[in-house]
């Protein structure tokens, strides 16, 4: 690829993301979105985290698919789960499940599995 075509490659990438990002401010007053859609789009935040997070928990080092009490991921994962629904509270379930991910860490209980 020459150096033109990356740089037109970039320029025409920029103005697609510029257009895509600012349709909202442009059209969005005119636009309306039904009251369905808008319940659906409440929980696109919790998907996303969901599938970035969810496949961490569940693979090993190699890469594959680790379900066993030796995966401090998943148990801290699954600490974390329970203790959200026990105080439906998101920053103190953060904070418990690196709380507890940190304490199976150092407790050299899993040393030749992360």
């Amino acid at each position: 690829m020459a150096d033109w075509e990356i740089w037109v490659v970039i320029g025409v990438l920029g103005v697609a993301t510029a257009l895509t990002r600012s349709a909202f401010w442009v059209v969005g007053h005119r636009v309306t979105i039904p009251p369905r859609v808008q319940a659906m789009l409440r929980y696109a935040p919790t998907c996303a985290l969901a599938a970035v997070i969810g496949p961490d928990l569940v693979l090993g080092p190699g890469g594959e698919v680790l379900l066993t009490p030796a995966n401090p991921k998943l148990l801290a994962g699954i600490a974390a789960l329970g203790f959200y629904l026990w105080r439906r509270n998101m920053l103190q379930t953060i904070v418990f499940g690196m709380l507890v991910f940190t304490l199976l860490r150092v407790s050299h209980v899993f040393e030749n599995t992360l």
